[in-house]
């Protein structure tokens, strides 16, 4: 039997860490959205979280399990934005250092969220080299310890408290969609959820753009993304060594949508589900709403995780046409 990075009893665990800490965000329905899908759509609505993502759910919970000699040194990690606003809010929350290692392309709202939240931003190129070299010399430097965004156990339990949530709101559900980067998410949710409710199906979502997770599925085995080019800034990461068993054997497909899709279904979440997201998040409705999913049979009631809202108003995608 496969053991994961995480188990249900880690994210219990992760659950009871992070209560009064990170919110318990609500449930969201939208009848126009119901009828465009074809089916009954309960949205997690993580834009509402802490730091504007579900990312301080495992940012808080590894926070929180930091001994006291490893706190004192404070926390490091490189991210394009959302797990850097999670960090540095939960170090804050803690009372410790956090030093964030920012690609330059990264959007400014997430940039000055970090620096607002008091953490140390280092910026360096936009290549994956360019920032582990950064972080290096970050932690030479500090000795602070390292958090990976997606890859490492208490950051994937922290992330399955969601799945939590949504289940004890809707217990019957018959399957939980999620946007898929390094996985981070995907894997806490189907973690929780198949141990939670047996049978249940777990969907991850990817741009076009960005689709390792699709490819690997469709090979056995990891195939990173080399030049990932999608507006869901927040999904241009590969999966990592711990979340890829996951995305392997519980999620059962990847499904994956073009930037017109993504565009599309971030405006209708605006303007009919007034549901302020980005483009990340949108990725997951674009999936329920593209045609290889509508035709699935057996998924009458579905949850759709809306993993953020950290939008950069001044560079809407609409705006741009």
């Amino acid at each position: 039997m496969t053991r994961y990075a995480a188990d249900l009893a880690a994210v219990r665990a992760a659950a009871a860490r992070v209560a009064g800490r990170a919110k318990r965000t609500p449930i969201a329905r939208c009848g126009t959205l119901d009828a465009l899908a074809g089916r009954s759509l309960f949205f997690k609505c993580e834009q509402y979280q802490k730091s504007g993502s579900f990312k301080f759910r495992g940012a808080c919970n590894a926070v929180e399990s930091l001994d006291a000699a490893a706190a004192q040194r404070g926390v490091a990690a490189h991210s394009s934005g959302n797990f850097a606003q999670a960090l540095a809010l939960a170090a804050r929350a803690r009372g410790i250092d956090a030093h964030l290692v920012m690609p330059s392309n990264a959007p400014a709202v997430k940039k000055h969220a970090v620096l607002g939240y008091g953490a140390r931003v280092v910026a360096c190129e936009p290549t994956l080299a360019a920032r582990e070299a950064a972080l290096a010399e970050v932690l030479a430097e500090t000795g602070a310890t390292p958090l990976h965004p997606y890859d490492h156990d208490d950051v994937i339990a922290g992330q399955g408290t969601a799945a939590l949530e949504m289940l004890e709101d809707v217990p019957d559900l018959d399957a939980i969609v999620a946007p898929v980067g390094g996985g981070g998410l995907v894997s806490g949710l189907a973690i929780a959820a198949t141990a939670l409710r047996p049978g249940i199906r777990v969907f991850a979502a990817e741009p076009a753009g960005a689709d390792d997770a699709a490819r690997s599925k469709r090979a056995g085995r990891v195939i990173p993304m080399e030049r990932p080019v999608t507006i869901a800034d927040g999904l241009l990461t590969s999966l990592g060594e711990r979340t890829w068993p996951v995305v392997r054997d519980l999620v059962e497909d990847v499904v994956v949508v073009s930037e017109a899709e993504i565009v599309a279904a971030m405006r209708l979440a605006w303007e009919r589900g007034k549901l302020l997201v980005e483009p990340s998040a949108a990725v997951a409705l674009a999936a329920v709403l593209a045609e290889p999913f509508r035709t699935r049979s057996g998924l009458a009631r579905v949850g759709v995780v809306l993993s953020g809202g950290n939008v950069d108003l001044d560079r809407l995608p609409w705006a741009a046409r």
